[in-house]
């Protein structure tokens, strides 16, 4: 797979990725209904299409030319040594296969000026956790308000790019 720029004619193939993906991972956290809900507003076509022209972001896919096998889409915030990933998603069956580190290194690279990437993780979300615990980025604290607007509480972890 490789790492491009997200354009329109991929937010189908996104929004697909991203209710599977969030079915497999969150329906025994949060139950398939609420995931239902949660897909249906945050991976609506809509909500990904604003994220294309966002200012000081990146919107990328894995793609292998059949398939978009990952996603991911980091924001600068207020701060800009501060970046933000707000989505890192691999398919279930594309996982363990270096399509989450290869995201991760292009967001990295979309933002030289950043000396921090941020994200939030759901605390029961094991697997990423040892994800983004491998790509060394370390707890700093807990959110109950995962995203700004879900009620949702989860962890805050951090990695320096210095």
């Amino acid at each position: 797979m490789f790492v491009r720029t997200a354009s329109e004619r991929d937010l189908a193939a996104v929004r697909a990725l991203l209710v599977e993906t969030w079915h497999a991972t969150y329906d025994a956290i949060y139950g398939a209904e609420r995931v239902r809900e949660i897909t249906d507003d945050w991976h609506s076509i809509a909500s990904l299409k604003a994220r294309l022209t966002r200012p000081n972001s990146e919107f990328l896919v894995a793609d292998d030319g059949k398939r978009i096998g990952g996603m991911a889409f980091a924001a600068a915030t207020t701060d800009p040594k501060t970046v933000l990933l707000n989505q890192l998603y691999v398919l279930p069956a594309c996982q363990r296969q270096g399509i989450g580190q290869a995201l991760l290194d292009e967001v990295e690279a979309s933002f030289p000026e950043a000396q921090t990437l941020r994200l939030e993780v759901e605390e029961a979300n094991i697997a990423a956790i040892a994800f983004y615990r491998s790509q060394g980025f370390l707890p700093v604290g807990k959110t109950a308000d995962c995203g700004g607007n879900s009620g949702l509480p989860a962890l805050v972890f951090e990695k320096s790019l210095g």
